[in-house]
């Protein structure tokens, strides 16, 4: 009954203008709305959560939390930001998973609740798949990826090569078997003495220093699959015995360490996805995800247009991270299809098999 009330309400301001829709991300420890008029975007809102840095870490109680304080203020602002009225918004897309399942049922229940303020329809939305296509954002014409395309899919949790068929057709092809890209930097940076979140500082020393100062044994996996766990392994046994040689050992070569581990975790992720590229003969190649915002990383990804002759797709630096933008870009692909969903689902914490 009130799905069918939307539809008939709803479906006819659809077609005289492009939809308002509002997206909501929570899934972590980022919380953020965004505005999209269509694919053109008003508005980006990101509270991010400081309390985590002195754990080393995300701690899902203190996220859950922050987020109930942050969540009103940033969908205000949001608004605000955008020049628009509450009552001018067609849809609310939220993320529904994978993630942190109390952070998730901050968004999904003030979801639910605006939903029915307001009577609009809601859109769930999969938090890889909008990584992904936060490609399609409209952003001053710039060109998107053409299907089918490859995107290589990296972050804390996930590291994923998908071949992308259509907005929603979407087919994992190699994965972790064990840990992420994005905690093999954040572990190893912890390792040398840098704080969480450590991709970032990596990075910024990796600049700097001499990426083949060290080299560190690659896994051998078979397919496309990944795996970063050993990585990790072998980098802390190289540091404890190098220590154990000389106590300064970190402190005089901590740039060349970081520009060392992170050449070596791009070429296993490089090596796979140009495996990927040429089993399937897809040179449409797209990178998301937060470890998407590693300037190596983009780098390489670039030098494949030269090199592989690939049409390379890099997201902004504002898209990499979780944001809101991407939930309403998926949420505005949904709608379309008129995917709209009702009150009676719960959130889910895993990643899905399937895309």
């Amino acid at each position: 009954m009130f799905l069918s009330k939307l539809y008939s309400v709803f479906l006819p301001q659809i077609q005289a203008m492009e939809p308002i829709i509002i997206g909501i991300e929570s899934s972590c420890d980022d919380t953020s709305a965004s505005i999209l008029q269509g694919r053109k975007i008003l508005s980006n809102v990101i509270a991010n959560q400081d309390v985590h840095t002195k754990y080393g870490g995300v701690v899902p109680e203190l996220a859950s939390r922050a987020h109930q304080q942050n969540i009103i203020p940033v969908i205000q602002a949001a608004i605000t930001e955008a020049g628009i009225s509450k009552n001018d918004i067609s849809a609310i897309a939220f993320t529904r998973g994978p993630g942190l399942l109390g952070s998730l049922l901050v968004g999904t229940s003030f979801a639910k609740a605006f939903s029915l303020s307001l009577d609009i329809p809601m859109l769930e939305v999969d938090h890889l798949q909008a990584h992904i296509l936060a490609h399609f954002i409209d952003m001053n014409g710039q060109d998107v990826p053409e299907f089918p395309f490859l995107c290589l899919t990296v972050s804390g949790g996930h590291s994923q090569i998908v071949k992308v068929n259509d907005y929603f057709d979407m087919e994992i092809i190699g994965k972790t078997i064990d840990d992420a890209a994005g905690e093999a930097f954040d572990k190893s940076a912890k390792i040398i003495g840098l704080t969480y979140p450590g991709g970032p500082h990596i990075d910024r020393l990796a600049k700097i220093g001499n990426a083949h100062a060290f080299d560190f044994p690659k896994p051998k996996i078979r397919g496309l699959d990944y795996s970063f766990s050993g990585i990790k392994t072998s980098f802390l046994y190289f540091i404890r015995d190098n220590l154990r040689k000389n106590p300064n050992f970190i402190e005089e070569n901590q740039a060349d360490l970081a520009a060392s581990i992170q050449r070596v975790i791009i070429e296993i992720l490089m090596g796979k996805l140009k495996r990927a590229s040429r089993e399937t003969g897809i040179r449409q190649i797209a990178v998301a995800g937060g470890v998407s915002a590693n300037s190596g990383l983009r780098q390489a990804i670039m030098d494949g247009e030269k090199q592989y002759g690939w049409k390379a797709f890099i997201p902004p630096l504002q898209f990499t991270t979780d944001n809101a933008a991407m939930i309403a870009i998926a949420g505005y692909y949904k709608l379309l299809k008129k995917e709209f969903i009702g009150l009676d689902f719960a959130p889910y914490a895993r990643a899905l098999h399937k895309l």
